[in-house]
């Protein structure tokens, strides 16, 4: 606790992946800081959403690998399968990384506010603590870290009984017989893939013409053929008119894009549409605080400054894109220029995007079509995983890396992964556009054999028309 019982030099309202990060940078340059946090420390991402997620990721995947035990030597006369058990470990890994939060605050000396924080003036907070009391505290900067919920539609309604958020999706002991996803972005798929493995019959339903709408068209048509493989069913340029329920389920109203319209019967309805931001109740409009015209989010400029001097915005309040890694930075940039540290900005075109379902999916920079758009001259890559010998040798070769690369200077415009360990090999490509290395330069970096990275060195030379193992 501050000195001064309620005066600090920094006060964070939210403890997610932007707010908690942002304490912990506070402190270590000296700053006296307090963070704000009504719910458990590590926000959404941590306890509800991408670490959970991620472990019952693992555990689909884990029941997948079984179905390939045998060719290993592992002879199972009968096998089982179970959500509740692997429910439960996810919320084991969730506990223990909140603990953790809570262990660097004590370790950095960051004050943890139990409680819903509000501005009640420009450098005061109130917080209203979980038995009602309100105590105010007062600070020269504050960072708004509020983050994001679920997108609540008219058509479905979430009650977390027969329609679902993300959240309502991570507590369930039971898979349903039959699950309806509305949304094919990350979240949507991610959880595709949970409750196909442990025996959903899975129906995908996507407004836009194909999944994964964000990445490479390449990379959607990828992951759909694997999906439809496991027999899940896809149907793009459909939207959900209206919901009812039924006896056992949830009947939906589906029309497709010419205006044909279907009804599917499902036990269960997972609402993956997008998320909207928590600034309600926050005192902003008092303070005169702007939002954007677009989502309503805080507007911020490059250093993550709102309109109002000494109060700031980072991560997913403060616009998209949503991801957990951009809050980390953005908190990281606007903490070490608040203390004078003239860090630099935030590179906005070089954040990684990740799916981290089976197959996994990474990318970044720019898709090929939005290279053409912008008048590139381009040369593309691309190289199949069943080309590495790794890949090969552990059974996972399906997708390809792909490598965009502009032919005046070599330029890496953009990388797309589909196959194994997609989310990790993409942090190459990131280094590789943040120190400005050209295609040849990728390749020229020595990559140990037998691994997975061997494809980076291949796509980058696909790029250059000269890929050795196919």
């Amino acid at each position: 606790m501050s000195e001064n019982g309620n005066k600090f030099d920094l006060i964070i309202i939210g403890s997610g992946p932007g707010g908690y990060v942002a304490a912990i940078r506070g402190a270590q340059l000296g700053l006296d800081v307090a963070c704000v946090e009504t719910e458990k420390l590590g926000g959404v991402c941590l306890n509800v959403g991408c670490i959970p997620t991620k472990a019952l990721l693992s555990s689909a995947l884990f029941v997948q690998e079984t179905k390939r035990a045998s060719g290993h030597g592992v002879m199972m006369e009968s096998t089982s399968i179970s959500l509740g058990p692997a429910q439960e470990r996810s919320r084991k890994v969730a506990d223990q990384l909140n603990k953790g939060v809570g262990h660097l605050f004590k370790k950095n000396e960051v004050t943890h506010l139990d409680g819903f924080g509000r501005l009640v003036g420009k450098g005061v907070v109130e917080v209203l603590g979980p038995g009602g009391e309100k105590a105010t505290y007062e600070a020269p900067h504050v960072i708004i870290a509020t983050g994001s919920r679920p997108r609540d539609l008219p058509m479905f309604p979430i009650d977390e009984d027969r329609i679902w958020s993300s959240t309502g999706a991570l507590f369930q002991k039971e898979a349903p017989g039959s699950l309806a996803v509305v949304g094919a972005g990350a979240v949507g798929m991610e959880f595709a893939d949970i409750y196909s493995a442990y025996g959903s019959e899975v129906h995908i339903i996507e407004m836009l013409d194909r999944v994964l709408p964000l990445e490479d068209k390449e990379c959607s048509q990828a992951v759909a053929r694997s999906y439809k493989k496991r027999k899940m069913k896809i149907r793009t340029s459909t939207s959900v008119q209206a919901s009812e329920f039924t006896e056992q389920g949830v009947a939906l109203s589906l029309q497709d894009q010419a205006g044909n319209g279907d009804t599917l019967e499902v036990d269960r309805v997972l609402s993956a549409v997008g998320r909207v931001p928590n600034t309600e109740d926050l005192g902003l409009e008092n303070l005169g605080i702007a939002l954007t015209e677009q989502g309503g989010f805080i507007q911020v400029d490059e250093y993550l400054r709102t309109n109002i001097d000494g109060i700031y915005a980072i991560g997913d309040v403060a616009g998209p894109p949503l991801l957990a890694h951009k809050a980390s930075h953005e908190g990281i940039v606007c903490v070490e220029h608040i203390a004078g540290e003239g860090h630099g900005g935030v590179d906005y075109s070089n954040i990684p995007n990740c799916t981290y379902a089976h197959p996994e999916v990474a990318s970044v920079g720019l898709t090929e079509e939005q290279a053409l758009e912008a008048g590139h001259d381009i040369e593309v890559g691309k190289f199949p995983w069943v080309g590495i010998g790794r890949a090969v040798a552990a059974g996972d070769t399906e997708g390809f890396i792909k490598v965009i690369r502009d032919k005046q200077y070599s330029e890496i415009l953009g990388a797309h992964i589909v196959g194994p360990h997609a989310t990790e090999l993409i942090a190459e490509f990131v280094l590789g556009r943040h120190l400005e290395a050209t295609v040849e330069e990728m390749e020229k970096a020595m990559h140990p054999h037998p691994t997975l990275s061997e494809g980076v060195a291949e796509a980058a030379l696909a790029a250059l028309g000269r890929a050795i193992h196919i």
